[in-house]
């Protein structure tokens, strides 16, 4: 199996390593708007430094092509992969609009090929064992679920494309709620509804959000809430699902998350409340899993966890919550159709 990199940072950083660990498989090609760049970052791999992006998806020797740029690209750089032969895992926000969300879905329908986005989130070990334990039944029908997910930003963002409406979907909201929207739809199903309120409170010399709150109604009946902010000033991930029987509530995502701890809890309404709290020692293995299950799927011939219509939908959610805001109203969430 041999991969193409396009985009060399932070996000190559995590997955690179995972990608040449894995069995068989090499890291052939690296590309990157500097030259230089790619350069660094592929010779430690013996991969092929690339000046265009468009070399690496036009490669004959290539399997599999990640997409680790902003979003502004994503849909081009995944098109044309995907019209090449290849299997595509893009970073989220999975594009900027839903037009070209939907092209990207569509394009790996035609080609047979397999596009995945990274919602690593779904392979944390606490966030998936909670799942597995929900849909055993052990909480029961969930009613209601709220995350928590903020970080402390940094001097000179403004300067970063997350800052750019011209690369980047959104703000803050979106850029890193995308998780939580996700988790939201994967652990309560369809969401129907939302509504939504951001702001700009600190990092005041961009254009994007800094932070935003919304609440959420799933085709369940069952709700949501969440907070994102880039002003936490100590990184926080809260996860939390109640259902009718008890509840699951995971804590961190290890490294400056803090320890990733899963709670399960029971409903009782007599005895003292306790709690079975499982500790996950060692770094964030989600980039590894989420990989290891992108291979599983493609050797299988299956769709993964958290494919293209994930990706889909997830920006459907988070430009209906952006347009909730703007029109002061709940409105419904589109569901994704391609």
């Amino acid at each position: 199996m041999k991969v193409g990199i396009i985009g060399t940072g932070l996000q190559f950083r995590r997955r690179a390593p995972v990608i040449a660990a894995w069995p068989n498989t090499s890291i052939a090609a690296v590309a990157t708007l500097h030259y230089d760049h790619a350069q660094q970052a592929a010779a430690p791999y013996g991969a092929v430094p690339c000046r265009t992006w468009e070399e690496v998806v036009a490669r004959d020797d290539l399997d599999v092509v990640v997409v680790c740029t902003p979003p502004h690209v994503h849909a081009a750089i995944s098109i044309a992969a995907l019209q090449n032969g290849k299997h595509v895992l893009c970073e989220k926000p999975l594009t900027r609009t839903i037009k070209e969300a939907e092209d990207m879905v569509r394009a790996a329908n035609e080609t047979g090929k397999i596009l995945k986005c990274g919602f690593n989130h779904r392979h944390h070990p606490a966030i998936g064992e909670a799942w597995q334990l929900m849909s055993e039944g052990a909480i029961g029908n969930p009613l209601f679920a709220r995350c928590r997910y903020g970080i402390c930003g940094r001097p000179g963002y403004e300067k970063e494309w997350r800052a750019d409406p011209e690369q980047a979907a959104g703000g803050q909201f979106i850029e890193q709620g995308t998780h939580a929207m996700d988790l939201f739809r994967w652990f309560l199903g369809d969401l129907a509804e939302v509504g939504a309120m951001t702001s700009t409170a600190y990092f005041k010399e961009q254009e994007l959000d800094d932070g935003g709150m919304a609440i959420f109604r799933a085709a369940s009946g069952a709700t949501a809430s969440l907070h994102t902010t880039l002003t936490e000033w100590q990184n926080r991930f809260s996860f939390e699902v109640f259902g009718e029987d008890g509840y699951v509530r995971i804590r961190g995502l290890g490294s400056s998350y803090g320890n990733e701890e899963l709670i399960i809890g029971k409903r009782d309404f007599e005895a003292p409340f306790q709690d079975a709290i499982t500790h996950y020692r060692g770094g964030d293995v989600s980039w590894k899993r989420e990989w290891d299950e992108f291979m599983t799927a493609i050797d299988e011939g299956r769709q993964p966890l958290g494919n293209g219509v994930d990706g889909l939908a997830a920006m459907q959610i988070g430009l209906t919550a952006y347009r909730a805001e703007q029109e002061k109203r709940i409105l419904p969430i589109p569901r994704p159709v391609v």
